[in-house]
């Protein structure tokens, strides 16, 4: 009973967490992105520059697909509302496994706190529409492999105030999405779920950078127009490869949750681009023997 107990608590836990891990890619760490569909609204850009589906294309980009992988490390800080602290750490590699911004393969090895040290996440990430993402988790204290049911994308992360969404990604079909304005160097873009009783918002602005096409801020909205929820990016660096490529990266940001007063802070390092990852690192057999490529 109690090794039920506790294997039920663990994987709660890590449903969470482990998502983006991916996020982070850290890229990503997060990142956000946008999805451009046949219904995106076609708004013209007032300087007639860029249309919207032009726009989110670039910025999913931008957030999630640079190089074609990459290794990093992910610091969380997570405050709550009385000022109690709590961090994460953890290393993640990610490899673009499809043509045009398509599937991605995430392996995340934890490093701390002591709790969750040596558990391992692996996802399968898909962008065919109507399909989930495939998600496995290694638990060391039981030495039990365990298969992530899907549907859990808009539940907190690492029991931080992000969300699995953030990390990898919404699916680029789920929203209509409209240019509402051009200011202070940002596309401010609106975004409308097409199936409103499938989340819990009622709609999202993302302020995009018009140089790099990073999402600098997102604001969440509930029906009435309750803003609830802010993702905001507190730096960017360029990240140089090997091979002379130079990508923007988000290095720092912050979630702000209106309704519980907490916050978390991601902190992105030792981020490398272009590396070679083989395909059999994100394969289930390196789940209870991590590669070292994650590991260092």
């Amino acid at each position: 009973m109690k090794m039920k107990s506790f294997l039920l608590g663990t994987l709660a836990f890590l449903i969470t967490l482990m998502a983006a891990l991916v996020i982070a890619s850290t890229l990503l760490l997060m990142e956000i992105s946008f999805a451009a569909t046949p219904a995106a609204a076609a708004n013209p850009v007032p300087d007639a520059g860029p249309g919207v589906d032009e726009i989110v294309k670039r910025a999913n980009h931008a957030a999630l697909y640079q190089g074609d992988t990459c290794k990093g490390t992910v610091a969380l800080k997570i405050v709550d509302s009385q000022g109690r602290v709590r961090n994460r750490s953890l290393n993640i590699i990610r490899k673009n496994n499809g043509q045009d911004d398509g599937d991605q393969l995430y392996l995340t090895y934890f490093k701390a706190p002591a709790d969750v040290r040596k558990m391992v996440f692996l996802v399968h990430k898909t962008t065919e529409p109507g399909q989930d993402d495939s998600r496995w988790l290694y638990m060391p204290s039981l030495d039990l492999v365990k298969r992530i049911a899907a549907g859990d994308k808009r539940t907190s992360f690492a029991g931080s105030d992000f969300l699995y969404e953030d990390i990898s990604g919404r699916n680029l079909s789920e929203d209509r999405h409209e240019l509402v304005d051009t200011k202070s160097g940002n596309f401010v873009i609106r975004n409308t779920p097409l199936d409103p009783g499938s989340v819990e918002f009622s709609h999202y602005v993302a302020h995009v950078d018009q140089k790099t096409y990073l999402p600098m801020l997102v604001e969440y909205y509930k029906p009435g127009g309750q803003l609830y929820r802010i993702m905001e990016v507190v730096k960017v660096e360029n990240v140089k490869t090997d091979n002379g490529n130079v990508y923007p990266t988000v290095t720092n940001s912050m979630v702000r949750n209106l309704e519980t007063g907490s916050t978390t802070t991601m902190t992105y390092s030792d981020i490398r681009y272009d590396i070679p990852l083989k395909d059999e690192l994100f394969g289930e057999r390196y789940l209870r023997r991590p590669p070292r490529e994650v590991m260092r």
